[in-house]
């Protein structure tokens, strides 16, 4: 299975399942693809980025925040110490 995001000719985007690209293709010439939002049937692929796999390591997440007024700048921080 692949997922494409699709768009239609009024850009509208959406999401849709697809047993292979092929399948798509086959979609696609037969008309039987349509936006839907409008049901229009100028549909086309959206640009996607691809999910890349790295063997490096990443940099940690942020550390979350607590959404307080007086933010962490006080060091009073209730999230500070937690992860």
């Amino acid at each position: 299975m692949i997922k494409y995001a699709l768009i239609c000719s009024k850009d509208h985007v959406f999401d849709e399942w697809f047993d292979s690209m092929a399948d798509y293709d086959v979609r696609k010439a037969g008309k039987k693809l349509k936006c839907p939002t409008c049901g229009d049937k100028k549909v086309t692929k959206s640009l996607m980025a691809p999910a890349v796999a790295s063997s490096h390591s990443t940099a940690p997440a942020p550390a979350p925040t607590c959404g307080a007024a007086s933010g962490c700048a006080t060091g009073m921080c209730p999230m500070a110490g937690r992860g």
